[in-house]
């Protein structure tokens, strides 16, 4: 299924604040729109990573959040572990830094696959399965259908990122979390990896949220990018102004830091 791209916010954030033990992110005001890649960077620490884990109500049980976060009008905070289960995997699912965090090792890809999709889309058997290849070929694992009988620690680790997309993509979600996706991959998988992001995004009318440290990462696939520091985002704007232009002096340290880059050389995009 593919949505029209653009339009009105699909999530939207508004004032949210996180305190574990003291405040940890203050005031963050984020809109993911269809078929659009919305950038979310910083270094370790900053909050980028607890603000996505928010959304889908991961966040540890001493965690107090204030404000609101709304996938298309259902206000997310607040709800029930049983009322987010039905969100998570079937209108927001999640991509992780390590592929292991969402796919089980001894249990064959293909089980997983179609447990998830049977379990959301109340899909029978056959169906079950002849929508996990096709979810593998559109990731372009090669032999999907073998594919399905193999376990985890069978695959390299840019085809384990893959599948992990699959699972994401399984029951159509309206948004995609994609937290770290390429850091744990060498450059040449990581291309593959974004270009797919990319894709999908554009094909379905996804809203994807990109977190990453990595303003590399951001400027071959962001459509927008925030910053954020401290718990806080300091600046926003399109990837074209934000590296063009950038106005805040963390964001131009983040910019400086890109190797064989400068403020006055900063990458565009591909």
């Amino acid at each position: 299924m593919s949505r029209p791209a653009g339009g009105s916010p699909v999530l939207t954030i508004r004032d949210l604040g996180i305190t574990i033990g003291r405040p940890l992110v203050h005031g963050v005001d984020l809109e993911l729109r269809a078929g659009r890649i919305q950038g979310l960077a910083g270094e370790s620490g900053s909050g980028k990573t607890l603000t996505s884990m928010a959304v889908l109500g991961l966040l540890p049980r001493t965690a107090t959040t204030t404000g609101s976060i709304s996938l298309a009008g259902t206000e997310l905070l607040g709800l029930t572990e049983r009322q987010l289960r039905d969100v998570r995997g079937r209108r927001i699912a999640m991509v992780f830094q390590d592929p292991s965090a969402s796919l089980h090792p001894q249990i064959t890809v293909g089980q997983q696959l179609t447990d998830h999709v049977r379990r959301h889309l109340r899909l029978g058997r056959a169906q079950a399965r002849a929508r996990a290849v096709e979810l593998l070929e559109r990731v372009q694992v090669p032999a999907p259908a073998s594919a399905l009988g193999r376990y985890p620690h069978q695959f390299s680790g840019g085809q384990r990122q893959r599948i992990a997309i699959a699972m994401a993509l399984a029951c159509d979600p309206e948004v995609l979390l994609a937290d770290e996706p390429t850091t744990a991959l060498d450059v040449t998988v990581q291309a593959g990896i974004l270009h797919l992001l990319r894709e999908v995004a554009t094909e379905r009318g996804l809203a994807v949220l990109l977190v990453t440290h990595d303003l590399g990462v951001m400027s071959a696939v962001a459509d927008d990018v925030a910053v954020m520091q401290q718990g806080r985002v300091v600046e926003r704007a399109s990837r074209a102004e934000l590296f063009a232009a950038p106005q805040h002096p963390y964001t131009r340290q983040l910019l400086a830091a890109l190797p064989g880059s400068s403020l006055e050389e900063a990458p565009r995009g591909l």
